[in-house]
């Protein structure tokens, strides 16, 4: 090679790597942005703005938090050229007004103010109430009166309020929950006498008396329930909204009471990162639009483990037996040709798959042969995470075959030679030897399992996951892990709260918000995941992995 041809050559190699470096920069900037988007628009909804009261031209008051200002755009679509802009609003008091936003024109507004009395209560029901405190009640009694004094009371009452729910909740979850799994025991063995057609009268007197005895509990626990209700709802606070219109609520129902005027910045930064905690370890509530998603965290990484624990052997064997053992010729190609082809099958028809194979034929003959007593009700025969997590594991198993054949091609010839030199038989040195030194390529490619099988929805909506299950598939109930209960997955939270909420223009940080945490979800997995490979990789420095 000539020095021209070799200099044209070395400029064509630079260009080439500036070429390559600067897609992998512009790549680089893609995903910042995208994970900068997401922060911004997720992180800030938890954010609390200052309560801002606006008196309007018409002699109209409003008082919310304000969100953003644009220009008034023209009828045919585009921002106007006039200079006038409107804000938009965050009003709250949805069950007054029938809306949470609303957009005011500034020409319109005549005065501002931050009243240091305004108050922003988070409800159970409806979203947020802007408004001010005006009394306290406990049926007809007032109890207290006046702005100060109102909120003097309240904080103290609330904290009351607030372990009259927990104690509600515990004794739902707890006692109630228990007495109703003996019931639905001693039903399914009464049933199962039937089937059996000669029952012993004294085990059918047995159940029956168990029955009794739990009824009479069950009625217990209820009354101790309602009256628990009644004492949560006994006091109510007065409250007064911007233009005047009153509403009274059970001091019981307030999740939250805050006045933002009144905030300086670490009260501002506590409640931050109490409302951050909440949306992580709370269960949701108001149709997925209000509290927390631990639920949804829980089933979805729950329904990944599962789903590793079943693809990883699947996968391996698998590639084991096509690179090792087969013998190479059209039909393993063919097989090869197949698992590719697999890969790029629509995740939707895994679904159906799953339904018709798992949930019907497989979980209809669990039903039949082990759980006939609670037919017509399936057990196994519906959906669940069981299911869900098999049927990614099918969807996912390619992936782990072609990444576990390229990890066994890349341990050298010469390491199972000298291992069946050394007298070791063919198994011995597969398992012993080539297996081992292949786990960073079989990681590898159960981390890129992990990463889809997060990720997917389609599927999971028809082999069990649904909008709500705020039960977990883990209690103290033997066998304490139910994997034939149903599911929350992130990823359907993001559509169901962006696209099938009853509130979406509400909702639609949290979709950022809850997209945001899958995709903390899914790094934290495969960081753990990569860790390990890692270790493995420096363990068998011998292998080229």
């Amino acid at each position: 090679m000539s020095t021209r041809q070799a200099r044209r050559s070395d400029r064509l190699g630079d260009g080439l790597t500036a070429l390559c470096g600067g897609a992998l920069a512009l790549n680089l900037l893609f995903v910042l942005a995208l994970l900068a988007v997401l922060a911004v628009n997720g992180l800030g909804y938890f954010w609390q703005r200052p309560l801002v009261e606006l008196e309007l031209a018409g002699g109209g008051r409003v008082l919310g938090e304000v969100l953003e200002r644009e220009a008034i755009p023209t009828s045919g679509g585009g921002a106007g050229d006039s200079g006038a802009t409107r804000i938009r609003v965050k009003t709250g008091n949805r069950d007054l007004t029938g809306e949470d936003f609303v957009w005011i024109d500034e020409t319109e507004i005549v005065g501002r103010q931050r009243p240091q009395d305004a108050v922003l209560l988070e409800r159970l029901e409806w979203g947020n109430f802007h408004g001010y405190l005006v009394e306290l009640r406990r049926g007809d009694d007032v109890l207290v009166t006046g702005a100060d004094e109102v909120r003097q009371a309240f904080g103290p009452l609330h904290e009351l309020k607030l372990e009259q729910r927990e104690e509600i909740e515990r004794l739902e979850r707890g006692a109630i929950g228990d007495v109703n799994y003996r019931l639905e025991q001693l039903r399914l063995a009464d049933r199962r006498l039937d089937l059996g057609g000669d029952g012993d009268p004294a085990e059918r007197l047995r159940i029956a008396d168990e029955r009794r005895k739990a009824e009479a509990e069950y009625e217990a626990l209820s009354r101790r329930l309602f009256a628990l209700r009644d004492d949560l709802a006994a006091e109510t606070v007065v409250l007064r909204s911007a233009d005047g219109t009153r509403k009274e609520l059970p001091v019981g129902y307030v999740v939250r009471a805050v006045y933002p005027n009144a905030m300086d910045t670490a009260d501002l930064l506590r409640l931050y990162a109490s409302r951050i905690w909440e949306f992580v370890a709370d269960d949701p509530r108001e149709s997925n639009t209000e509290g927390g998603i631990f639920p949804a965290i829980f089933g979805t990484v729950l329904m990944v483990f599962i789903m590793s624990f079943a693809v990883a052997p699947l996968g391996v064997l698998a590639a084991l037996y096509l690179r090792e053992y087969a013998k190479q010729g059209p039909l393993v190609r063919m097989v090869r040709i197949a698992v590719n082809n697999l890969a790029g099958v629509p995740s939707i028809v895994f679904g159906v798959f799953g339904l018709g194979f798992f949930v019907y034929l497989v979980g209809g003959s669990i039903d039949r042969l082990f759980y006939a007593e609670a037919l017509p009700t399936p057990t196994f025969g519906t959906g669940g995470i069981l299911w869900a997590s098999l049927t990614l594991a099918l969807l996912t198993v390619p992936v782990v075959i072609v990444a576990t054949e390229e990890g066994l091609a890349a341990v050298p010839r010469i390491v199972r030679e000298g291992s069946l030199a050394l007298g070791a038989t063919k198994w011995e040195t597969t398992w012993r030897v080539v297996v081992p030194a292949a786990a960073p390529g079989i990681l590898t490619g159960l981390i890129l399992a992990m990463a889809r099988a997060a990720g997917e929805v389609a599927p999971l909506m028809i082999v069990g996951m649904v909008k709500l299950a705020p039960a977990l598939p883990v209690d103290a109930y033997f066998p304490y892990i139910h994997l034939e209960r149903k599911f929350m997955h992130l990823g359907f939270h993001i559509y169901d709260v962006g696209f099938q909420s009853p509130n979406v223009e509400a909702t639609k940080p949290l979709v950022f918000a809850t997209a945001l945490l899958l995709i903390g979800v899914v790094t934290l997995m495969n960081l753990v995941a990569i860790g390990v490979r890692n270790h493995l990789r420096k363990k068998y420095a011998s292998s080229s992995v």
